[in-house]
């Protein structure tokens, strides 16, 4: 397998299909970083120097040596007090108060499969697929011991990485900061490609030079959030889609993180990865554990496209799960662009009416069902069904909805109450809040605890009361604003912002395994939880709020560097579209929306005849290309923030069928033609374009393109598919 031990030295090597990365135990006992990237044989530790500098200090054991600093030397696991004044991986504070953990060698263990993370989402493999490094590490006067875990995938050519923090000493004490990565770079200029954005305006691209100084993105919203995305990609100056070295860094957790990228004193490179150390003071009582999160490391010298295939792959296959992960998704139409809290039972059987006669396989009734819901200031918590606003009960409109041939799915915002509820008034302190102090609130909703077991199970019997009233096929789990306010009168020790996720990790967990069947579709305000923590749970996410057309290809391109596009809900909505008010044509919408689980936000009612044959259309072609879309390696094929057009591709694993989708963003007056150079083709395999039937080879759409029609009008869209013919083929 892929994780060796070299006695002598006291070298770990960790080797992927392609990659290696490699640390070592020193002679004080120090686990040093030597190496990662490409595949390589032997000993890095010749890249380690050592020389006199001056301010950076000298451990104790190395006695008059100057020349040996922990300041300089490129580390594994870096804990603040050891003379290292570069940003920690690891900070805790001692029961005397003092902040210093000098972490030693112990001892290692390797065996095969993967390691899991109690309580916490993790990569999962088989023990043929995975195999584990475990190395424990000390602090000889405190007591504490850490537990770095290493996972290799080989084949899929991922690492990843977690840390487990246990209080083995006399005294308690309290962990102010833990990181589960820790990438040290002796060598190389690199940039940091960031994911910065708002609610409907996720996921843009950013990529800057990591320079001198230290950088930093992350959340203190409780959540993962709209603004920063727990992932982040190590680029070199001139990486490229196609070519040049890369390093993705992705966080497996939907709470507060952090992300720090340094450049030091010395041009060496030092990228963290781990929790957020605001809101964040973790008491640690004897005998106590800390579980860090999983960040999961992937590394190729063969472009960003390249890293975003095996993201996407290790994702599908090794972090979704559940009957859906390796299923079609159903066509959906959902509720609310359709009615918003507008609706009655019979509003939803018409949809599903309409729906049957669209090809449409699914109807979900969304926000608006229960309690006294009837706008987004009240009701929250009670989750009871609102016969009388439904005119039935919840098992006859189900019964209703199943007669029209149509599957059925709900809305629910478990995690929020609204003051104005039944259950806030009997249970004011089940919310997060401050003793003294006026809540915080966020579209006049407050927070429950959910890191309190009882509040977790009494709205889960809630959800699961209305959720045993019918056949149910699909939930959609939403939490529609960030914390705050974050005390618990059951914890005053800073463990709440860490609990409660855990908390809602529990739930989740609880309600897949109940419902085994149901398909679970995550959503934060749209994209604000977009993140590999809760794939873990629900397949897909809502990806934003945003579904203008032109919009969602930019929050698409930027969520697909990492995240694969079957977890994407996307759909066609109304125009003007509710958020912009810009208007684009039927089939430009669903060309975008195919770009990842395709549905509809409309009310068919509302369209023409013509506009309903086109959507029977656009179900079939979905339909047939689903499973190219949802399981083929994907390509982004150009630059929507820089270019004229947008362009992205769908290639089978055996690269012999291919589906080119194209939009244009601009149109000028004798507009030059555009070409779109594919690629992830055969070289010499004829393909065919099923349409006009012309035939190409491989190596002339990747290196001179396609040209696109020349079309007047704005926005125009293409689908093109290409099936390979074989390698004897004549051109014609």
């Amino acid at each position: 397998m892929g994780i060796h031990y070299q006695q002598e030295n006291r070298v770990f090597t960790l080797n992927t299909t392609h990659t290696t990365y490699q640390m070592k135990v020193d002679a004080f006992g120090f686990l040093l970083h030597l190496y990662y990237g490409g595949k390589i044989s032997g000993s890095m530790d010749y890249l380690l120097t050592y020389c006199d500098r001056g301010f950076s200090g000298n451990p104790f054991d190395a006695g008059g040596d100057r020349a040996y600093s922990l300041d300089v030397l490129p580390q594994e696991y870096p804990a603040l007090g050891t003379g290292d004044y570069r940003n920690s991986a690891l900070v805790i504070r001692n029961g005397d108060a003092s902040e210093c953990c000098d972490l030693r060698y112990i001892s290692h263990r390797i065996y095969k499969g993967k390691y899991k993370l109690k309580g916490l989402p993790a990569v999962y493999a088989s023990e043929e697929d995975a195999e584990t490094l475990e190395i424990l590490l000390g602090d000889s006067v405190s007591g504490v011991q850490v537990k770095l875990l290493y996972g290799v995938l080989e084949e899929e050519d991922i690492i990843t990485r977690s840390a487990e923090i246990s209080n083995c000493g006399k005294e308690g004490i309290v962990v102010e900061k833990a990181a589960s990565a820790c990438l040290d770079f002796v060598t190389g200029d690199l940039d940091l490609l960031s994911f910065w954005g708002r609610h409907v305006m996720e996921r843009n691209l950013q990529r800057r030079e990591i320079a001198h100084g230290s950088f930093a993105i992350g959340s203190r919203r409780g959540t993962s959030s709209h603004q920063y995305n727990p992932a982040v990609i190590l680029a070199g100056k001139n990486t490229t889609e196609e070519h040049g070295g890369c390093y993705g860094l992705l966080f497996v957790y939907s709470g507060n993180f952090m992300c720090e990228a340094e450049k030091d004193q010395f041009g060496q490179t030092r990228v963290l990865m781990g929790l957020q150390s605001d809101l964040f003071h973790y008491s640690l009582e004897r005998g106590e554990t800390l579980v860090v999160p999983e960040t999961i490391l992937g590394y190729t010298d063969k472009g960003l496209g390249q890293l975003s295939v095996q993201f996407h792959r290790c994702i599908m296959r090794h972090i979704c799960r559940g009957r859906f992960r390796d299923l079609p998704r159903p066509v959906l139409l959902n509720s609310w662009e359709a009615a918003y809290f507008d609706f009655d039972g019979d509003t939803i059987h018409r949809l599903a009416k309409e729906a049957a006669s669209l090809g449409i396989d699914m109807v979900v009734m969304d926000d608006g069902w229960f309690g006294k819901r009837e706008d987004d200031n009240s009701g929250l918590g009670d989750w009871q069904v609102n016969e009388r606003k439904l005119g039935c009960s919840l098992k006859e409109l189900i019964e209703k909805v199943n007669g029209c041939g149509v599957k059925f799915g709900i809305w629910i915002e478990p995690e929020m109450v609204s003051e104005d509820s039944v259950l806030y008034q009997e249970h004011p302190d089940w919310a997060l809040g401050i003793p003294g102090r006026k809540p915080v609130r966020s579209r006049n909703q407050l927070v429950l605890d959910f890191s309190r077991e009882d509040v977790r199970e009494s709205v889960f019997a809630a959800i699961c009361g209305v959720l045993d009233q019918g056949n149910i096929e699909y939930v959609k789990w939403d939490m529609n604003r960030s914390i705050s306010d974050v005390y618990s009168m059951r914890d005053q020790q800073g463990k709440v912002a860490y609990d409660y996720v855990l908390g809602v990790y529990d739930f989740l967990e609880k309600l897949t395994r109940r419902y085994p069947d149901m398909l679970i579709e995550g959503c934060s305000g749209g994209g604000g939880r977009f993140d590999a923590g809760m794939l873990y749970y629900t397949p897909q996410i809502w990806c934003s709020d945003n579904t203008d057309a032109l919009d969602r290809i930019r929050i698409q391109y930027g969520t697909s560097f990492l995240y694969p596009i079957s977890a994407v809900g996307a759909h066609v909505s109304a125009v003007p579209n509710h958020q912009t008010g810009r208007g684009v044509s039927l089939g430009t919408r669903a060309v975008v929306a195919m770009a990842g689980a395709f549905g509809y936000e409309l009310d068919p009612g509302k369209l023409t005849d013509e506009e309903k044959e086109e959507i029977r259309g656009q179900v079939r072609q979905y339909k047939k290309y689903q499973e190219l879309i949802r399981k083929g390696d994907y390509y982004r094929l150009s630059d929507p923030f820089r270019e004229a057009y947008a362009a992205w591709q769908f290639t089978s694993e055996n690269a012999e069928w291919v589906l080119l989708c194209v939009v244009m963003l601009e149109a000028h007056g004798n507009m030059p033609v555009t070409y779109v150079r594919l690629r992830g083709l055969r070289e010499d395999m004829v393909y065919e374009e099923t349409h006009s039937g012309k035939r190409y080879y491989g190596s002339a759409l990747m290196e001179a393109g396609l040209p696109m029609p020349m079309e007047q009008g704005e926005y125009r869209a293409w689908q093109m598919e290409l099936v390979a013919k074989g390698q004897d083929s004549c051109l014609r």
